[in-house]
């Protein structure tokens, strides 16, 4: 696939329309509005280049000592859940499935294997985070695989290995309709 067409940086306005489905499409996947949302701007997407030659992305998230976790996470002793770190990765990788042309609703599937080396705190600036895609699925679903590292001030503090994530079409929510016909 070729990005000559494609946007390749985004920023905090662009990013936050994707959570409500008008960046890329209403069926496309979307991304988590704020507070969840742990990506404030993308500075680079492509589906070439990165350690596999399959894609890489890099993008960044400001840390604020007033964001919503560091007040209950953990009382006197204020860091970010490692899960968000690592849905911070997730949400990249359902991006760029969507941005590459897929269309559904985005589900994170899996990580092989994660690592936590350090941690956020309320006194960082600036969290960042690089995946090279591994492998590219568009049948019979979008669906991609990723290595990734988080840093914070520079130091890579979180590595994750296999990354996965799907972007369904025929997923519904329990509008009275049948659940069972869920595909996921």
């Amino acid at each position: 696939m070729s990005t000559d067409k494609l946007k390749s940086k985004f920023n905090q306005d662009e990013i936050k329309a994707a959570g409500e489905g008008t960046l890329l499409g209403s069926f496309s996947g979307k991304l988590p509005l704020p507070p969840m949302l742990m990506i404030d701007r993308i500075l680079h997407i492509s589906t070439e280049g990165g350690k596999y030659g399959k894609g890489k992305i890099k993008a960044e998230l400001d840390i604020d000592p007033a964001n919503w976790f560091f007040k209950c996470h953990f009382k006197d002793d204020p860091v970010m859940p490692g899960c968000l770190g690592l849905d911070g990765l997730w949400q990249l990788l359902g991006f760029f499935l969507s941005w590459a042309g897929g269309l559904g609703k985005g589900r994170a599937l899996g990580c092989g294997k994660v690592k936590f080396k350090g941690q956020v705190r309320p006194y960082h600036k600036l969290v960042s985070y690089e995946l090279d895609i591994k492998k590219l699925i568009t049948r019979p679903v979008y669906m991609a695989w990723a290595d990734a590292v988080m840093r914070v001030e520079e130091k890579v503090i979180y590595f994750a290995e296999n990354l996965q994530v799907g972007l369904f079409p025929a997923l519904t929510w329990d509008y009275g309709d049948d659940p069972a016909l869920d595909p996921f």
